[in-house]
Protein backbone atom coordinates (compact mmCIF):
# COMPACT_ATOMS: atom_id res chain seq x y z
CA UNK A 1 0.00 0.00 0.00
CA UNK A 2 1.41 3.16 -0.91
CA UNK A 3 2.21 5.83 1.57
CA UNK A 4 0.25 8.65 2.39
CA UNK A 5 1.29 12.22 1.03
CA UNK A 6 1.49 14.05 4.61
CA UNK A 7 -0.02 17.87 4.06
CA UNK A 8 0.47 20.34 6.83
CA UNK A 9 -2.23 23.25 6.58
CA UNK A 10 -0.94 26.56 7.81
CA UNK A 11 -3.17 28.97 8.44
CA UNK A 12 -4.03 31.93 11.09
CA UNK A 13 -1.61 34.00 10.80
CA UNK A 14 -0.68 37.69 12.19
CA UNK A 15 -2.54 39.80 9.62
CA UNK A 16 -6.00 41.18 9.61
CA UNK A 17 -6.98 38.30 7.54
CA UNK A 18 -6.63 36.14 10.19
CA UNK A 19 -10.29 34.87 10.70
CA UNK A 20 -10.34 34.36 7.18
CA UNK A 21 -7.47 31.58 7.12
CA UNK A 22 -9.63 30.09 9.41
CA UNK A 23 -12.32 29.71 6.92
CA UNK A 24 -9.91 28.81 3.76
CA UNK A 25 -8.38 26.16 5.89
CA UNK A 26 -11.65 24.26 6.84
CA UNK A 27 -12.79 24.26 3.38
CA UNK A 28 -9.20 22.66 2.14
CA UNK A 29 -8.82 20.19 5.35
CA UNK A 30 -12.48 19.48 4.13
CA UNK A 31 -12.27 18.48 0.51
CA UNK A 32 -8.92 16.95 0.29
CA UNK A 33 -8.74 13.39 -0.63
CA UNK A 34 -7.98 11.53 2.53
CA UNK A 35 -7.10 8.28 0.40
CA UNK A 36 -4.15 9.91 -0.86
CA UNK A 37 -3.42 12.70 1.92
CA UNK A 38 -2.86 12.49 5.47
CA UNK A 39 -3.33 16.56 6.53
CA UNK A 40 -1.74 18.04 10.00
CA UNK A 41 -3.27 21.50 10.85
CA UNK A 42 -0.74 23.86 11.72
CA UNK A 43 -2.54 27.44 13.07
CA UNK A 44 -0.14 30.43 13.87
CA UNK A 45 -2.15 32.95 16.17
CA UNK A 46 -1.67 36.75 16.21
CA UNK A 47 1.39 36.73 18.43
CA UNK A 48 3.44 34.40 15.44
CA UNK A 49 3.36 30.91 17.35
CA UNK A 50 3.20 28.21 15.52
CA UNK A 51 0.57 25.46 16.94
CA UNK A 52 -0.93 21.91 16.59
CA UNK A 53 -4.37 22.26 15.92
CA UNK A 54 -6.82 19.29 15.85
CA UNK A 55 -9.66 19.49 13.40
CA UNK A 56 -12.10 20.21 16.15
CA UNK A 57 -10.41 23.63 16.30
CA UNK A 58 -11.25 24.75 12.58
CA UNK A 59 -15.04 23.67 13.42
CA UNK A 60 -14.84 25.74 16.59
CA UNK A 61 -13.64 28.68 14.84
CA UNK A 62 -12.35 30.99 17.95
CA UNK A 63 -11.46 34.53 17.80
CA UNK A 64 -7.91 33.96 17.85
CA UNK A 65 -5.40 30.74 18.39
CA UNK A 66 -4.08 32.55 21.03
CA UNK A 67 -7.11 31.16 22.86
CA UNK A 68 -6.58 27.58 22.08
CA UNK A 69 -3.87 25.25 24.49
CA UNK A 70 -2.31 22.51 22.18
CA UNK A 71 1.63 22.01 21.70
CA UNK A 72 3.91 24.71 20.35
CA UNK A 73 6.45 24.10 17.30
CA UNK A 74 9.67 24.27 16.35
CA UNK A 75 10.07 23.88 12.53
CA UNK A 76 13.36 22.10 11.51
CA UNK A 77 14.14 20.41 7.89
CA UNK A 78 10.53 18.82 6.53
CA UNK A 79 9.73 17.88 10.07
CA UNK A 80 7.67 20.07 12.65
CA UNK A 81 8.75 19.13 16.20
CA UNK A 82 7.05 20.20 19.29
CA UNK A 83 8.55 22.00 21.87
CA UNK A 84 7.21 19.99 24.95
CA UNK A 85 8.37 16.98 23.59
CA UNK A 86 11.90 17.59 20.90
CA UNK A 87 12.27 13.81 20.66
CA UNK A 88 8.57 13.37 18.67
CA UNK A 89 9.03 14.29 15.51
CA UNK A 90 6.30 13.99 12.69
CA UNK A 91 7.39 13.90 9.03
CA UNK A 92 6.00 16.86 6.63
CA UNK A 93 6.08 16.21 2.98
CA UNK A 94 4.40 19.42 1.94
CA UNK A 95 2.82 22.50 3.65
CA UNK A 96 -0.21 24.03 1.85
CA UNK A 97 0.01 27.56 3.48
CA UNK A 98 -3.59 29.47 3.54
CA UNK A 99 -2.45 32.56 4.72
CA UNK A 100 -3.54 35.46 3.59
CA UNK A 101 -2.06 39.28 3.85
CA UNK A 102 1.18 40.01 5.50
CA UNK A 103 3.57 37.41 7.11
CA UNK A 104 1.54 34.79 4.72
CA UNK A 105 1.48 35.64 1.15
CA UNK A 106 4.10 38.66 1.16
CA UNK A 107 7.33 35.81 0.41
CA UNK A 108 7.77 35.49 4.10
CA UNK A 109 6.68 32.03 5.00
CA UNK A 110 8.16 31.16 1.61
CA UNK A 111 11.28 31.87 2.26
CA UNK A 112 11.04 29.87 5.62
CA UNK A 113 9.98 27.22 4.02
CA UNK A 114 12.59 26.90 1.37
CA UNK A 115 15.00 27.40 4.52
CA UNK A 116 13.52 24.98 5.83
CA UNK A 117 13.85 22.23 2.79
CA UNK A 118 10.14 22.03 2.79
CA UNK A 119 7.94 22.29 -0.64
CA UNK A 120 5.09 24.08 -0.41
CA UNK A 121 1.47 25.00 -2.45
CA UNK A 122 1.36 28.19 -4.68
CA UNK A 123 3.97 31.06 -5.36
CA UNK A 124 7.72 31.44 -4.95
CA UNK A 125 9.12 33.91 -2.89
CA UNK A 126 9.54 36.73 -5.19
CA UNK A 127 5.61 36.26 -7.28
CA UNK A 128 4.73 36.49 -3.57
CA UNK A 129 6.37 39.53 -2.48
CA UNK A 130 6.17 41.59 -5.84
CA UNK A 131 2.15 40.38 -5.89
CA UNK A 132 1.25 41.13 -2.51
CA UNK A 133 2.99 44.77 -3.36
CA UNK A 134 -0.24 46.19 -5.54
CA UNK A 135 2.13 49.35 -5.98
CA UNK A 136 5.20 47.02 -7.35
CA UNK A 137 2.60 44.81 -8.89
CA UNK A 138 0.96 47.69 -10.66
CA UNK A 139 4.53 49.02 -12.07
CA UNK A 140 5.06 45.55 -13.38
CA UNK A 141 1.93 45.85 -15.34
CA UNK A 142 2.39 48.66 -16.94
CA UNK A 143 5.82 48.44 -17.82
CA UNK A 144 4.68 45.03 -19.73
CA UNK A 145 2.14 47.12 -21.32
CA UNK A 146 -0.76 45.40 -19.55
CA UNK A 147 -3.62 47.40 -18.69
CA UNK A 148 -4.00 49.62 -15.64
CA UNK A 149 -6.27 51.85 -13.97
CA UNK A 150 -4.28 55.22 -13.17
CA UNK A 151 -3.14 55.36 -9.34
CA UNK A 152 -1.04 56.86 -6.72
CA UNK A 153 1.63 55.67 -4.11
CA UNK A 154 1.76 56.97 -1.02
CA UNK A 155 3.82 56.29 2.42
CA UNK A 156 3.43 58.17 5.45
CA UNK A 157 5.88 61.13 4.64
CA UNK A 158 4.34 61.76 1.56
CA UNK A 159 1.40 64.63 1.11
CA UNK A 160 -1.83 64.00 0.39
CA UNK A 161 -2.90 66.57 -1.36
CA UNK A 162 -6.66 65.85 -2.31
CA UNK A 163 -6.88 69.02 -4.58
CA UNK A 164 -3.67 67.69 -6.77
CA UNK A 165 -4.99 64.14 -6.75
CA UNK A 166 -8.73 64.97 -7.57
CA UNK A 167 -7.52 66.18 -10.29
CA UNK A 168 -5.39 63.53 -11.72
CA UNK A 169 -8.06 60.76 -10.99
CA UNK A 170 -11.22 61.98 -10.52
CA UNK A 171 -14.31 60.84 -8.19
CA UNK A 172 -14.77 58.92 -6.64
CA UNK A 173 -11.35 56.88 -5.82
CA UNK A 174 -10.57 54.31 -4.16
CA UNK A 175 -8.26 54.21 -0.90
CA UNK A 176 -6.75 50.59 0.11
CA UNK A 177 -3.54 49.36 2.22
CA UNK A 178 -0.76 48.51 -0.43
CA UNK A 179 0.14 45.20 1.30
CA UNK A 180 -3.41 44.02 2.04
CA UNK A 181 -6.37 41.88 0.62
CA UNK A 182 -9.82 41.44 1.63
CA UNK A 183 -10.54 44.50 1.15
CA UNK A 184 -9.70 45.64 4.74
CA UNK A 185 -8.63 48.78 4.65
CA UNK A 186 -10.63 49.70 1.84
CA UNK A 187 -12.75 52.93 1.33
CA UNK A 188 -14.39 54.01 -1.46
CA UNK A 189 -14.34 58.07 -1.22
CA UNK A 190 -16.30 60.67 -2.36
CA UNK A 191 -15.21 63.82 -0.88
CA UNK A 192 -12.37 65.61 0.82
CA UNK A 193 -13.96 64.66 4.58
CA UNK A 194 -14.23 61.19 3.14
CA UNK A 195 -10.34 61.39 2.24
CA UNK A 196 -9.10 62.66 4.96
CA UNK A 197 -11.11 59.58 7.18
CA UNK A 198 -9.95 56.92 4.50
CA UNK A 199 -6.06 57.39 4.00
CA UNK A 200 -6.04 57.16 8.36
CA UNK A 201 -7.92 53.81 8.12
CA UNK A 202 -6.19 52.88 5.32
CA UNK A 203 -2.49 53.76 7.07
CA UNK A 204 -3.49 51.21 10.12
CA UNK A 205 -3.17 48.36 8.02
CA UNK A 206 0.06 49.36 6.05
CA UNK A 207 3.22 52.08 5.57
CA UNK A 208 2.22 52.28 2.02
CA UNK A 209 -1.36 53.15 0.73
CA UNK A 210 -2.39 53.23 -3.10
CA UNK A 211 -4.83 56.19 -4.22
CA UNK A 212 -7.09 54.66 -7.60
CA UNK A 213 -8.57 56.04 -9.95
CA UNK A 214 -12.79 54.31 -9.87
CA UNK A 215 -13.18 52.99 -13.20
CA UNK A 216 -17.36 51.96 -13.90
CA UNK A 217 -17.86 48.99 -15.13
CA UNK A 218 -18.24 45.13 -13.54
CA UNK A 219 -15.98 43.21 -11.69
CA UNK A 220 -14.70 40.23 -13.22
CA UNK A 221 -12.24 37.18 -11.35
CA UNK A 222 -9.81 34.64 -12.96
CA UNK A 223 -8.63 31.98 -11.57
CA UNK A 224 -5.12 30.63 -12.56
CA UNK A 225 -3.66 26.97 -12.42
CA UNK A 226 -0.08 25.71 -12.88
CA UNK A 227 3.90 26.49 -13.17
CA UNK A 228 5.89 26.58 -16.43
CA UNK A 229 2.20 25.85 -19.02
CA UNK A 230 -0.58 27.40 -16.35
CA UNK A 231 -4.30 27.50 -17.62
CA UNK A 232 -6.83 29.73 -16.50
CA UNK A 233 -10.64 28.96 -15.65
CA UNK A 234 -14.30 30.25 -17.31
CA UNK A 235 -13.98 34.28 -15.69
CA UNK A 236 -16.89 35.18 -12.91
CA UNK A 237 -18.87 38.22 -12.22
CA UNK A 238 -19.49 39.61 -8.93
CA UNK A 239 -22.48 41.72 -8.38
CA UNK A 240 -22.24 42.80 -5.41
CA UNK A 241 -25.37 44.08 -2.76
CA UNK A 242 -23.08 47.15 -1.00
CA UNK A 243 -21.45 49.83 -2.47
CA UNK A 244 -18.50 47.82 -3.66
CA UNK A 245 -17.38 43.51 -3.29
CA UNK A 246 -16.30 44.62 0.53
CA UNK A 247 -14.95 42.40 3.46
CA UNK A 248 -18.92 41.16 4.82
CA UNK A 249 -20.20 40.44 1.29
CA UNK A 250 -16.81 38.06 0.60
CA UNK A 251 -16.85 36.02 3.75
CA UNK A 252 -19.38 36.51 5.82
CA UNK A 253 -22.56 37.51 3.92
CA UNK A 254 -23.87 34.51 1.87
CA UNK A 255 -26.19 37.25 0.31
CA UNK A 256 -23.57 40.33 0.30
CA UNK A 257 -23.14 39.78 -3.61
CA UNK A 258 -24.32 37.39 -6.76
CA UNK A 259 -21.40 35.50 -8.40
CA UNK A 260 -22.14 35.01 -12.28
CA UNK A 261 -20.22 31.71 -13.13
CA UNK A 262 -19.16 32.15 -16.33
CA UNK A 263 -19.60 35.80 -16.71
CA UNK A 264 -21.29 37.53 -18.67
CA UNK A 265 -19.24 37.97 -21.76
CA UNK A 266 -18.99 36.71 -25.36
CA UNK A 267 -16.80 34.03 -26.08
CA UNK A 268 -14.02 36.20 -27.71
CA UNK A 269 -14.26 38.58 -24.15
CA UNK A 270 -13.68 35.17 -22.53
CA UNK A 271 -10.44 34.38 -24.18
CA UNK A 272 -9.46 37.77 -23.78
CA UNK A 273 -9.59 37.92 -20.09
CA UNK A 274 -8.13 34.68 -19.77
CA UNK A 275 -5.49 35.57 -21.79
CA UNK A 276 -4.56 38.93 -19.73
CA UNK A 277 -4.96 36.58 -16.27
CA UNK A 278 -2.10 34.08 -17.76
CA UNK A 279 -0.23 36.80 -19.05
CA UNK A 280 -0.24 38.87 -15.19
CA UNK A 281 0.27 35.99 -13.66
CA UNK A 282 3.90 35.32 -15.40
CA UNK A 283 5.15 38.86 -15.54
CA UNK A 284 4.55 38.72 -11.73
CA UNK A 285 6.55 35.51 -11.91
CA UNK A 286 3.93 33.37 -9.98
CA UNK A 287 3.37 29.64 -10.23
CA UNK A 288 0.64 27.09 -8.63
CA UNK A 289 -2.25 29.12 -8.13
CA UNK A 290 -3.42 33.03 -8.41
CA UNK A 291 -6.84 34.51 -9.06
CA UNK A 292 -6.68 37.71 -11.35
CA UNK A 293 -9.30 40.46 -10.22
CA UNK A 294 -10.61 42.58 -13.66
CA UNK A 295 -12.93 45.58 -13.81
CA UNK A 296 -14.51 45.63 -17.15
CA UNK A 297 -15.95 48.66 -18.23
CA UNK A 298 -19.08 49.37 -20.79
CA UNK A 299 -16.40 50.51 -23.30
CA UNK A 300 -15.72 46.44 -23.42
CA UNK A 301 -12.22 46.94 -21.60
CA UNK A 302 -10.37 45.08 -19.15
CA UNK A 303 -8.35 46.63 -16.46
CA UNK A 304 -6.19 44.51 -14.33
CA UNK A 305 -7.28 45.42 -10.72
CA UNK A 306 -5.13 42.92 -8.45
CA UNK A 307 -3.29 39.32 -8.36
CA UNK A 308 -4.15 36.97 -5.36
CA UNK A 309 -1.34 34.52 -4.86
CA UNK A 310 -3.35 32.78 -1.44
CA UNK A 311 -7.13 33.49 -2.84
CA UNK A 312 -9.74 32.47 -0.33
CA UNK A 313 -10.70 29.19 -0.26
CA UNK A 314 -13.92 29.44 1.49
CA UNK A 315 -16.94 27.52 0.59
CA UNK A 316 -17.98 30.44 -1.18
CA UNK A 317 -14.68 31.98 -2.74
CA UNK A 318 -14.14 32.64 -6.57
CA UNK A 319 -11.47 30.96 -6.88
CA UNK A 320 -12.09 26.76 -6.16
CA UNK A 321 -15.94 28.13 -7.55
CA UNK A 322 -14.75 29.05 -11.21
CA UNK A 323 -12.86 25.82 -11.64
CA UNK A 324 -15.99 23.53 -10.59
CA UNK A 325 -17.26 25.40 -12.97
CA UNK A 326 -14.71 24.95 -15.48
CA UNK A 327 -14.35 21.16 -14.34
CA UNK A 328 -12.68 20.64 -11.82
CA UNK A 329 -13.66 19.89 -8.48
CA UNK A 330 -12.47 20.57 -5.74
CA UNK A 331 -10.67 17.90 -4.44
CA UNK A 332 -8.86 17.29 -7.40
CA UNK A 333 -7.73 21.36 -7.61
CA UNK A 334 -6.37 20.80 -4.00
CA UNK A 335 -4.85 17.98 -5.89
CA UNK A 336 -3.45 19.93 -8.57
CA UNK A 337 -1.52 22.25 -6.48
CA UNK A 338 -0.15 19.66 -4.41
CA UNK A 339 1.05 17.96 -7.26
CA UNK A 340 2.46 21.36 -8.89
CA UNK A 341 4.22 22.24 -5.34
CA UNK A 342 5.98 18.81 -5.33
CA UNK A 343 6.81 18.77 -8.97
CA UNK A 344 8.84 22.50 -8.45
CA UNK A 345 10.39 21.47 -5.30
CA UNK A 346 11.43 18.16 -7.35
CA UNK A 347 13.01 20.49 -10.28
CA UNK A 348 14.56 22.98 -7.83
CA UNK A 349 16.60 20.37 -5.96
CA UNK A 350 18.16 19.24 -9.57
CA UNK A 351 20.12 22.82 -9.49
CA UNK A 352 23.56 22.91 -8.62
CA UNK A 353 24.11 24.51 -5.54
CA UNK A 354 27.89 23.89 -5.58
CA UNK A 355 30.96 24.57 -8.27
Amino acid sequence: MQKKIRVAILFGGKSAEHEISWLSAKNVFTALDKGKYDGILIGIDKTGTWRLQSPQTLIDLPSSLRDIQTKQLVLSTKTTTTTQTLQTQEQIDVVFPVLHGPYGEDGSVQGLLKLANIPFVGANVLGSAVAMDKDIAKRLFRDAGLPITKFIALNKNGKADFEQIQKKLGLPLFIKPANLGSSIGVTRVNSEKEFIKAIADAFQYDTKILIEQFVPGVEIECSVLGNENPIASLPGQIVANSTFYDYQSKYIDENGAELKIPADLSKKQIKEVQKLAIQAFQVLCLDGMARVDFFFTPENKFYINEVNTIPGFTNISMYPKLWEASGISQTELIDRLIQLALERYAKEKQLKTNV
